[in-house]
C-alpha cells in the first residue's frame, strides 16, 4: 500500500504487499495476489499488434464474481482500449449498471509497470470505493494502492 511521503508514480512508490494494508477492504492478500495471476491469464487475450504491451485487469466485485479484461489495439491509438475499461464494460454487461468493485488487479506480460491511466481510474472511480485496493506491477515490484491514492479528489466530483 502506498504510504505518503512521495508521489504517486509507479516507479517512485515505497510500498510493498503489506498485510496491514488489506485491513481497510474485505479482500485479503491471497485473494488480491489469486486477482493479479487472473489479470495475467487475461493478458495472454492482448490484442496489441502495435505496442506489443500486453495487459490484462481483473475486477473483483462485491458479488464475489471476478471479471476479466484485457487490451485492444487500434492502428488510431486514441481508439485502443485499456484493460481496466474492457472489464469494467464486461462487468456492466454481464450484471448489470448496479456493479461494484470491491477490488482491481493490473498486469502485462512484458515486466514493466503499468499503473491505470488516467482514464481507467476514472472509470474505476464510477465504481469502486475510494479505500478499494489496485495491485500493479511497478518498476521495482508489486504494488497496491486505494483508488483515492491513485485518483486523489476523483470521488469527490462525482455529479450524480
Amino acid at each position: 500500500m502506498y504510504t505518503g511521503g512521495c508521489d504517486a508514480l509507479a516507479s517512485n512508490l515505497d510500498c510493498l504487499w503489506d498485510v496491514g494494508a488489506f485491513m481497510m477492504t474485505d479482500v485479503n492478500q491471497r485473494e488480491l495476489e489469486k486477482l493479479f495471476e487472473v489479470a495475467r491469464k487475461a493478458a495472454e487475450n492482448s490484442y496489441s499488434p502495435y505496442s506489443e504491451f500486453r495487459v490484462g485487469a481483473a475486477l473483483r466485485l462485491t458479488n464475489g464474481e471476478i471479471v476479466t479484461g484485457t487490451n485492444v489495439e487500434s492502428v488510431s491509438y486514441g481508439l485502443t482500449i485499456c484493460a481496466e475499461r474492457a472489464a469494467v464494460a464486461r462487468a456492466v454487461t454481464e450484471f448489470g449498471p448496479k456493479i461494484r468493485i470491491a477490488a482491481t488487479a493490473v498486469t502485462n506480460l512484458n515486466g514493466k509497470a503499468s499503473p491505470p491511466c488516467g482514464a481507467c481510474r476514472q472509470v474505476l472511480a464510477e465504481f469502486m470505493a475510494p479505500d478499494a485496493p489496485v495491485v500493479f506491477p511497478a518498476a521495482d515490484g508489486t504494488r497496491t494502492m486505494t483508488l483515492s491514492e491513485l485518483l486523489p479528489l476523483g470521488t469527490e466530483m462525482k455529479l450524480k
